[in-house]
């Protein structure tokens, strides 16, 4: 039987491949749109599979913010730096659409696609 954690990982295994499937397009509005929109999927698949991983280990969590920094204290996640602004992209991007914001994060979205996958491998 799936467990949680199982189902929460094939799921930010697939938004993790479509983020970087959009990141190789050549870059016009559609496709930074596009990359924003499955950057938010996958940044919140990679939380919340962060935070079945960590359940299973007997570690309780809340908030995205919680349950990352709990990932890097358990050697979980590399560099919380990026991981703490990656919530401040996701937050800006879901709260506030405008140009220069789209701009922003779309910018960001290599790194926080390496990121993700570093994490897939530590899963």
């Amino acid at each position: 039987m799936p467990t949680k954690f199982s189902e929460s990982l094939q799921s930010l295994t697939e938004a993790t491949a479509r983020l970087a499937e959009a990141l190789a397009l050549p870059k016009d509005s559609i496709v930074r749109d596009s990359a924003v929109k499955r950057f938010e999927l996958a940044f919140d698949l990679a939380w919340k599979t962060t935070k079945a991983w960590l359940e299973e280990q007997g570690v309780m969590c809340a908030s995205p913010k919680s349950c990352l920094q709990e990932g890097f204290r358990q050697g979980l996640l590399e560099y919380e730096e990026i991981w703490l602004e990656t919530i401040e992209l996701r937050n800006a991007s879901v709260h506030s659409y405008d140009e220069e914001v789209a701009e922003k994060v779309y910018a960001r979205l290599p790194v926080v696609l390496e990121a993700l996958q570093k994490l897939l491998k530590k899963f």
